[in-house]
């Protein structure tokens, strides 16, 4: 049985609701917690304020993350993420937004997958169904020490001469460069 913890990043209590009768109608069993604003999510992901006890509050291995949250916008969050926390989750942005900017910016900032809400909330179970079946059962999740691991391998390429796509744009993430190093580089 799968135990990682889903951390569903949403403002909207309707979308909170309908999302976790989804998974439960899914038989997805994992833990699930909620951040209702971008910085409520920042806050749990460092273990801050109602946040310190990390038995009940635990690190989650999947992010669900709403674009349009208040106080921090979820790509800033998903920036902090990838840039800040040290941490190595799996982030699954699920927005209503279609905007090819958003979806640009997400996948730019290190986002694992971009889903669109449906407009019919009965869709949500088959999503639902999908991140389990991919996300929590069959996807071998990078360890922590092994993302730490892995900023030390991309510094190892560039001082043996080796450029990836990171070089050129800065903005490019390590899991997005096409390039493969071999087992020398490290």
């Amino acid at each position: 049985m799968n135990t990682t913890t889903i951390l569903l990043v949403e403002d909207d209590e309707n979308d909170v609701f309908f999302f976790q009768r989804a998974l439960t109608r899914a038989g997805v069993n994992n833990p699930l917690q909620v951040a209702h604003h971008g910085q409520e999510a920042i806050d749990y992901l460092q273990g801050g304020g109602k946040f310190t006890e990390r038995a009940e509050f635990p690190l989650p291995g999947l992010i669900l993350l709403d674009l349009k949250l208040p106080f921090v916008m979820g790509l800033d969050v998903l920036k902090w993420i990838r840039q800040e926390s040290g941490l190595s989750p799996i982030v699954l942005i699920l927005s209503s937004s279609r905007e090819d900017e958003d979806v640009a910016a997400a996948y730019r900032l290190g986002a694992n997958a971009y889903l669109v809400k449906p407009a019919d909330v009965s869709e949500l179970e088959g999503i639902a169904r999908a991140i389990n079946d991919f996300w929590l059962t069959r996807n071998t999740p990078v360890r922590r020490f092994m993302a730490d691991r892995g900023s030390k391998t991309l510094a190892n390429a560039r001082t043996n001469g080796h450029r990836s796509h990171a070089d050129l744009d800065p903005t490019h993430s390590l899991a997005h460069s096409t390039e493969k190093l071999s087992l020398t580089d490290i």
